[in-house]
């Protein structure tokens, strides 16, 4: 069952016009989260993300989109698919309905669709199988804080997991304009050596990531860590001890080679060993 503006429908019945501003034009948003026996991890986080999305693509919020009941319409489309009491990937799909061509039309309102299907893992595991990634030069991302939205607009990886796919690839590295790194195809990149750790800056362009700011926040607890939000150039991913990905899904995922070089898993056992600690006391 598909919910769409609070109706649950059948999927087979839940089609969007071709006039929808979502399908024409990418003018949508979407946040991705998990749901564990009817508790949104981090949904806090994900409302204010979207909240701020919005507000940047000049949409007008409905007065009714308030934390609880988005969240008492996630858990409704949850519930209507037999999720309640296990484990659940949903989407949230918000776009500017119909109408106008760039230009919206006055009439055009916000719609929200919500999916939800089973996912295996209540808790985030290490993945210990071998893990290829390498840049994907192709094409290059803009830096600035448009590129980090969680929109519709989802080119640059999509055909960069083809071109994974294609290379025998688990994943690649985006560059943005300025060559510098900036994030996998699917989250956020951390980058280890001794007792520093960095992840590109919002400003490079990377994703404003729900498991990346989990991560930044217990990493900056530990005193004897330096963690920085700093640039990440090519160079320097060979020289790293790791390299890992983060999204709300998988958590942490280890990059177990980068071209010629390999990396170990310790460092990133530690950090999810964290983020479910403090899951257990929310």
């Amino acid at each position: 069952m598909v919910n769409f503006n609070g109706e649950l429908v059948p999927e087979a019945d839940s089609k969007l016009t071709s006039e929808n501003r979502g399908y024409k034009y990418g003018d949508a948003l979407f946040e991705t989260l998990k749901v564990v026996n009817s508790k949104i991890f981090f949904w806090e986080d994900h409302y204010f993300r979207l909240m701020a999305s919005m507000r940047i693509m000049r949409m007008d919020i409905p007065m009714n989109f308030t934390m609880e009941f988005l969240e008492e319409q996630i858990l409704k489309t949850v519930e209507a698919n037999n999720l309640s009491s296990s484990v659940a990937r949903v989407r949230l799909n918000v776009d500017r309905g119909e109408g106008g061509k760039y230009m919206p039309s006055k009439d055009a309102t916000v719609n929200y669709n919500i999916v939800a299907e089973v996912h295996p893992n209540p808790f985030y595991t290490i993945d210990d199988s071998f893990y290829e990634v390498d840049l994907y030069k192709d094409y290059y991302m803009a830096p600035g804080l448009l590129s980090g939205l969680k929109s519709n607009s989802k080119v640059i990886q999509v055909i960069g997991s083809i071109y994974a796919e294609e290379n025998g690839l688990n994943n690649c590295l985006v560059l943005n304009t300025n060559k510098s790194v900036i994030e996998a195809l699917n989250g956020n990149l951390f980058l280890v050596k001794g007792d520093r750790i960095k992840t590109p800056p919002l400003e490079d362009g990377c994703l404003k990531g729900i498991m990346r700011q989990q991560v930044l926040e217990v990493l900056r607890k530990d005193v004897n860590l330096i963690v920085e939000e700093a640039s990440i150039s090519p160079f320097e991913l060979q020289k790293a001890d790791e390299l890992f990905i983060t999204n709300v899904i998988v958590g942490v995922q280890p990059i177990s080679k980068y071209r010629k070089k390999e990396y170990g898993s310790e460092f990133a056992k530690t950090v999810i060993t964290k983020i479910n600690a403090k899951l257990r006391l929310l």
